[in-house]
């Protein structure tokens, strides 16, 4: 049900991937958008309203809203689901829809401490998707190499603010991943490495991973150590958790917050495709872009195949 890993401590690139896990395909569009576009946090009559200051490059899924992308500041930013969330009680602070909160961030905020602080003034709600509410939770990484977590849980928000944040899978909280960390080797423990798909296990593994990764020598390796993480935590299809559900990776993306650049591999691929944020026109006016990631043949820098298309959220 979806993994992230962030590795800031290297000389060459900071480098955040994670894997899409779920039930079904979340059907991906990959959209380039630019700075002023008017935005809406949802149709609740609260909803807080902006206009976007910074361009981006972000993924949406079940076309209802963003779970993942880059804007030109160098912030990364992935939501990923969390079934412990709580969400908070109605109080005056304008509101956001769960599905939009990561498009508000995108278009907002510089770096991580200002998509801390801007999440604390506003309430995030849930939005159906396909008829179920989710609960979901947020990581976010920027070219300084600082990280956050942020979970709702009991109606409270959580921040876990610190560059030692760089691995998040699904249940149980953040806090409770950490303690169970600690019982496995290099971490404090004594057990061994896990191997089930569980979100505990995919979190050891994860840091385990992270934890040993060598110094890079090029970029290539840079980038590569995190998307290798990925892919060890990725669950091929037809495994199934306790309950006998299934929820396989459908992608794997990867943020360079440091040379702004993000890629993308859907698992039917033996393609990476990217885009350099450099190499994009985010100015005022300019067109919203998308791209299906699904389409045959696409391989390497695909900006030629972005088509102009209205944003629809």
């Amino acid at each position: 049900m979806c993994s992230r890993v962030f590795w800031p401590d290297n000389p060459i690139a900071a480098v955040a991937a994670r894997t899409m896990d779920w039930a079904i395909s979340d059907e991906p569009e990959i959209w380039v958008l630019p700075r002023g576009m008017s935005r809406t946090g949802g149709d609740d009559p609260h909803a807080i309203e902006w206009i976007s200051q910074y361009g981006s490059v972000t993924v949406s899924g079940f076309g209802v809203g963003i779970t993942d992308g880059i804007n030109e500041a160098g912030l990364g930013f992935h939501l990923l689901y969390l079934e412990e969330t709580t969400y908070e009680a109605a109080d005056t602070r304008p509101t956001v829809s769960n599905t939009r909160v990561m498009q508000l961030i995108a278009d907002t905020c510089a770096n991580v401490a200002e998509a801390v602080a801007r999440l604390n003034e506003v309430r995030i709600y849930s939005t159906p998707v396909n008829g179920e509410h989710l609960g979901v939770h947020f990581s976010f990484e920027d070219s300084s190499g600082d990280s956050a977590i942020v979970e709702i849980v009991e109606g409270i928000t959580r921040v876990h603010h610190e560059r030692s944040c760089t691995v998040m899978t699904n249940d149980p909280i953040y806090e409770e991943q950490l303690v169970n960390l600690a019982r496995y080797r290099p971490f404090g423990g004594e057990l061994p490495l896990p191997g089930d798909i569980l979100s505990p296990d995919r979190f050891v593994r994860a840091s385990y991973f992270l934890h040993y990764l060598p110094e890079p020598q090029t970029y290539a390796e840079a980038l590569a150590g995190p998307v290798l993480i990925a892919r060890n935590v990725a669950v091929p299809p037809g495994a199934p958790y306790d309950d006998f559900a299934v929820y396989p990776t459908w992608w794997i993306s990867a943020v360079d917050v440091t040379n702004l650049a993000y890629y993308f591999q859907v698992v039917t691929s033996p393609n990476l495709i990217w885009l350099e944020l450099g190499d994009l026109d985010f100015s005022e006016g300019a067109p919203a872009l998308s791209l299906d990631p699904k389409t045959e043949g696409l391989i390497g820098d695909v900006r030629s195949q972005f088509a102009p298309m209205p944003a629809i959220f």
